[in-house]
């Protein structure tokens, strides 16, 4: 019988893990799917981890892995995908805005033969104004610089085993994980999906991780932020000739000192140009460096898996000292 993994990232999620499984669980036991669930804890400074814990001892199809700090949610899905064993994998958040009905939909898909099942939003659900006005300009400059639409995709995906192999192989360290399945093509079909409201808490997100994010996945997956710089450029080229003609025609008139406000402006646009473009070399720049620094997108600290309570002593001694905390 083929396999199926659900990977579920969580940050400071620890009134979720319990929901999260149950939910996941009823509706693929209730279909006699053959599955497994990974909880991949991002750093949570709440208990997350011994919720995750407590889950993944008493059921033997719910794997936990913990990171020693929080590395970002892109990590964790690598991480998930890393763990994982199944024929394919659904990716999906741990505070359940992702309907898990969905997940048989996208099963049956990737039985038919699709080897990517993207979920798409029928809507954003409930988002203030700032969030919905910054999340379309986003997506609208992400389309124009790499021609991919993906302003109602999500990190709800299936994907097929030989998708996973080739995603894991490839060698960045920072990946818009959303936005890299479409990039890498095979048979891909989408789904539709309706955001469900969080049943508890509230969104991890800030606006200033949200702009980080933003910068961090455009300047990622394209290079055209650079080619703004040879814009302005021509735009300054332009601007300094009509200045320039304009210069020389006070001059030859007697005029040369009305021109001061126009060399202060001049010089204030050439400076301001420069500074935005050494600001885009220099984040092309650190990106660079930290691809060369070969280090890790992540470190696990801890595994859990399922033990029996008459195998307890075997448990790792890592996993020994959270299960005396519970």
């Amino acid at each position: 019988m083929k396999k199926l993994s659900i990977i579920l990232p969580a940050y400071n999620e620890e009134g979720m893990v319990n929901r999260a499984f149950e939910q996941v669980n009823n509706i693929l036991s209730n279909n006699s799917i053959s599955f497994e669930i990974i909880f991949v804890n991002d750093g949570s400074t709440d208990d997350t981890w011994l919720e995750i814990l407590e889950v993944s001892k008493e059921h033997r199809n719910v794997k936990g892995v913990n990171f020693s700090r929080n590395f970002g949610k892109e990590a964790a899905i690598r991480a998930g995908l890393y763990y994982a064993s199944g024929d394919c994998a659904v990716v999906m958040d741990c505070d359940m805005q992702h309907p898990p009905e969905t997940i048989l939909e996208m099963y049956d898909l990737w039985v038919q033969g699709y080897q990517i099942v993207e979920g798409v939003k029928i809507s954003r659900g409930k988002e203030n104004i700032i969030n919905k006005i910054s999340s379309k300009l986003f997506y609208q400059v992400l389309k124009k610089i790499t021609g991919f639409k993906i302003d109602r995709s999500s990190d709800f995906k299936l994907l097929d085993r030989q998708v996973i192999e080739e995603y894991l192989h490839l060698p960045e360290k920072k990946m818009f994980f959303r936005a890299i399945t479409f990039w890498m093509g095979f048979n891909s079909i989408e789904i539709e999906y309706e955001v469900r409201e969080r049943e508890i808490g509230t969104s991890k997100w800030s606006m200033m991780s949200l702009i980080k994010y933003a910068f961090n996945n455009i300047t990622s997956f394209s290079t055209a932020p650079m080619q703004i710089i040879t814009i302005i450029g021509v735009v300054n080229l332009i601007l300094s000739l009509v200045l320039g003609i304009q210069s020389l025609i006070n001059y030859i008139k007697g005029y040369s000192l009305e021109g001061f406000t126009t060399v202060i402006l001049l010089l204030l646009l050439i400076g301001s140009s420069l500074m935005i473009s050494l600001g885009i070399i220099g984040f092309y720049l650190s990106k660079i460096y930290e691809e060369v620094k070969g280090r890790p997108s992540y470190i696990v600290s801890n595994v859990a898996a399922y033990t029996k309570p008459h195998e307890k002593d075997k448990v790792s001694k890592e996993n020994e000292e959270y299960f005396s905390n519970i």
